[in-house]
């Protein structure tokens, strides 16, 4: 995603508004915190991703795995060019990070880049394994190992914990998570094929459910282009004309997703899709033949589709959770308005893991972001996983709130908007069943 974001900046003034769109979407709050000197600094290369390391002079003898976003370079503190790995990396903090926290509490830390990328767990298992590897040699053996994530890296760290034999995985740490894995697909498949059947005789985007077809060099501007001659969702509401946000409208009340993530998701569902469609699957991995959307104009209009079947087992492979985490121990936070990692897919993945392996706190939010928590929030699900791994109680959504209140008054940036009688939204509504 932020290649839109750098892709527009070269644009007209017409795209620097998506710019900014994107930008609020990914930002998180800047903190700086003094990081303490590692005894050991490790970085190298390994199946095509690298990897870096640092572990502390007071080393617990624990490892903690991060996983950041899809299509992210993993974010500092672990700065990695994969086209010199050796260069330029720093422990410095241009944007709050658990890893000074978790070094000092004498966690040894290691992140890897990708050796594939959009929809990368086909290959994350080999890379975090590959990873790990690498450390028991210079370090030898961890006694636990934790594996966290943000956004698409939770699902990579889920990938690992359920299913990569990593040795002792006791936590795993989830921020604004993909954790309903490949199921991710239909709502994609859905807003794309919604797209079509409005827009398609006024600005027409190539590849219906392929995504793009094959080789394709649409940019992303004129993806962005596209959709907002259709819907006018770049304009201010008063410079739209009213065609345009009749169909803004209709896209919205069928898919039920916020007006600020439509560019977003819809690049999800063409770009991204594309690679996934054509290079990983080599087919459709997902369809829509039965599908009830709800509204009588896009039931009769919208393309039916009927996936590849192989395809359709491949993605459902790479991966959807199954909720099988043995003894690991996971805490996940969520903001209840994303609409990208939408909240069902908290709904989705409570539904298969066992109640005693995991808790789950959702921010409340006014304006819809994804992974927009604060600092405070943040430090209060690591700090009640790590808690409870070491053998505190399991902690619930109101716990979470109040070792978030106490971060905050030891001058740890809040808000705390936790809510304890948040009840997650049933998954088929924006899951359409299959």
């Amino acid at each position: 995603m932020l290649l839109i974001v750098v892709a527009a900046r070269r644009d007209s003034n017409l795209l620097k508004r998506l710019a900014g769109i994107l930008t609020c979407l990914l930002a998180v709050t800047t903190i700086i915190i003094p990081f303490a000197s590692a005894q050991t600094v490790v970085t190298g290369g390994a199946g095509g991703a690298y990897f870096k390391f640092a572990v502390p002079a007071n080393w617990n003898g624990d490892l903690l795995m991060w996983n950041p976003g899809l299509d992210e370079v993993p974010i500092a503190p672990f700065i990695v060019d994969p086209a010199a790995p050796l260069a330029g990396l720093s422990w410095e903090q241009p944007h709050f990070s658990l890893a000074p926290l978790q070094f000092s509490e004498g966690f040894a830390l290691a992140t890897t880049t990708r050796s594939s990328n959009g929809w990368a767990v086909f290959k994350s298992n080999a890379d975090l394994q590959s990873m790990l590897d690498a450390f028991v040699t210079q370090f030898g053996a961890p006694k636990r190992i934790f594996v966290n994530g943000r956004s698409f890296g939770s699902l990579v760290a889920i990938n690992g914990i359920e299913t990569a034999r990593l040795g002792n995985v006791v936590g795993g740490f989830s921020m604004c998570g993909i954790l309903a894995g490949s199921r991710t697909w239909d709502p994609a498949l859905d807003l794309r094929l919604i797209y079509d059947a409005v827009c398609s005789t006024v600005a027409p985007i190539p590849g219906g459910a392929e995504g793009l077809p094959p080789h394709s060099n649409l940019t992303l501007q004129q993806i962005a282009a596209a959709v907002n001659q259709c819907t006018g969702v770049l304009l201010p509401g008063a410079l739209r004309t009213s065609e345009q946000q009749q169909r803004l409208t209709k896209i919205l009340s069928v898919t039920s997703l916020p007006e600020n993530f439509i560019l977003t998701d819809m690049v999800f569902a063409t770009s991204i899709m594309s690679d996934l469609v054509h290079v990983k699957l080599r087919g459709i991995g997902t369809g829509n033949l039965k599908v009830d959307y709800g509204d009588d104009l896009i039931n009769s209009t919208i393309k039916r589709v009927t996936p590849d079947p192989s395809a359709q087992q491949l993605l459902e492979d790479n991966y959807t959770p199954r909720g099988k985490v043995r003894h690991g121990r996971i805490v996940s936070l969520h903001t209840d308005k994303d609409g990208l990692g939408l909240i069902e897919n908290e709904t989705d993945y409570s539904s298969k893991v066992p109640g005693t392996n995991f808790s789950l706190a959702v921010a409340l939010e006014t304006t819809p972001s994804h992974c927009g928590f604060s600092p405070a929030e943040i430090t209060a699900g690591w700090e009640s996983l790590r808690g409870w791994v070491d053998g505190a109680p399991q902690p619930s959504a109101a716990s979470i709130l109040g070792t978030c209140e106490q971060a905050m008054a030891f001058g740890i940036p809040g808000p705390c908007r936790f809510d304890p009688g948040f009840v997650l939204p049933g998954v088929d509504g924006r899951f359409r069943p299959r």
